[in-house]
């Protein structure tokens, strides 16, 4: 098949989410189809990024989108009732241009990441694939209390628009897949079980156990502008190291990962260490004796904990973030909930070297056995092919 991608952002560097599983959905997908990538941008083009997308892109188009642009797109959604997270991104002649491609290329089929993207191309007859990775009407809905409250109303108004175009776009493709089963059953449709899951992966042959000096006892990783980690870093340091530092006052925590928000920064300290970008994030986790990620708010599958994992490091997270995982309690992670119930896991761990080592193990061969690329992206694969043969079917 040739395969049209339209993505948000270019899927690199991938110190993103979306932009870590994009990737690797374009990579596996290259296998057996000709992929032809369409990709919104917002920032400076990282100068690997051609390099990177060659083997497996027959075709690039990255279009830009301005700042004025932007502003523009915000005010339209606003007065037309589109989220903000659809109309930020929606720009009228880049719609002309991906329909030119589209004449142009005649593909088999398009893949759709994220509802951001969706409106480019719910009118074509081309058989489509959308994949709602988060639900992002959920995520808005979980930082409305936390958020300042001059702004509540419009977190409530964008997590109500959010609701309609979630269930609006879902009848527009012909298949649609979600990251894990919790956040699929968050899905605003009667028919949201027709909903595939696609889990993401792990490359364990990148992320693999590697001996380094343990300068940290606890390490928590992630793009630190995204506010989901924003608050878990917040979290961290603030409720869950203070019930810590009384048993053990010299235990230290590394903050790792891009573009740290400046309420990230303000929490360094003696026994705090922020990092900012890092050029290979495998050090950080390999340095720490204990990796957490406890998580608040947001949704989806933590990218963070499958790395982790994978390289042997035992896990403590938050029942959110495992509800996507589905890792065993005790035995493959570690699950809490309240400040101190992380500090006592953490002591735990610290305290008892032969447990730390064994929930490791264990974390490892689960992460192994479940999180696979090339498999997940198969069963997407598969549905592709499926809808293109039925569209042919009825020529």
């Amino acid at each position: 098949m040739k395969i049209l991608v339209i993505l948000s952002r270019i899927p690199y560097p991938l110190e993103k989410g979306d932009k870590l599983r994009a990737f690797n959905h374009i990579k596996y997908l290259a296998k057996n189809n000709e992929i032809v990538l369409c990709a919104l941008n917002d920032e400076p083009i990282h100068p690997d990024t051609g390099t990177k997308l060659k083997p497996y892109c027959s075709a690039t188009h990255f279009f830009n989108i301005s700042k004025t642009s932007k502003i523009i797109n915000l005010l339209r959604a606003f007065f037309k009732g589109i989220p903000f997270q659809a109309g930020y991104f929606y720009n009228r002649r880049v719609k002309q241009k991906i329909n030119a491609i589209i004449d142009n290329e005649k593909p088999d089929h398009i893949f759709c990441q994220l509802i951001r993207v969706a409106p480019y191309v719910m009118d074509s007859t081309v058989t489509k694939t959308l994949d709602y990775q988060d639900v992002f009407s959920k995520g808005i809905e979980r930082r409305i209390e936390k958020a300042p409250r001059y702004l509540r109303p419009l977190f409530k108004s964008e997590y109500r628009r959010l609701l309609r175009f979630e269930k609006l776009v879902f009848d527009r493709f012909d298949n649609k897949v979600i990251i894990s089963k919790p956040d699929r059953d968050l899905i605003p449709h009667p028919d949201k079980d027709k909903i595939q899951i696609i889990p993401n992966g792990v490359d364990m042959d990148f992320f693999h156990p590697m001996d380094r000096k343990k300068d940290y006892d606890l390490v928590f990783i992630g793009n630190m502008g995204y506010p989901p980690n924003v608050d878990a870093a917040g979290y961290l340091v603030n409720e869950i190291l203070p019930h810590v530092h009384k048993s053990k006052p010299d235990v230290r925590v590394l903050l790792a990962g891009a573009t740290p928000d400046k309420r990230v920064l303000a929490l360094q300290s003696e026994n705090v260490q922020v990092t900012g970008w890092v050029d290979d994030i495998r050090d950080c986790y390999a340095r720490a004796k204990i990796f957490i990620a406890p998580m608040q708010i947001g949704t989806g599958l933590q990218n963070k904990l499958l790395e982790a994992m994978a390289m042997k490091i035992p896990s403590v997270t938050s029942g959110l973030a495992n509800s996507a995982l589905g890792a065993k309690h005790q035995e493959e992670i570690l699950v809490a909930e309240k400040p101190a119930e992380y500090a006592q896991l953490i002591l735990n761990l610290l305290d008892n070297p032969e447990f730390s080592n064994k929930l490791a193990e264990a974390g490892h061969q689960f992460v192994q056995q479940n999180y696979c690329w090339d498999s997940a992206t198969a069963k997407m694969e598969k549905l592709m092919v499926e809808s293109v043969l039925a569209f042919k079917k009825l020529l």
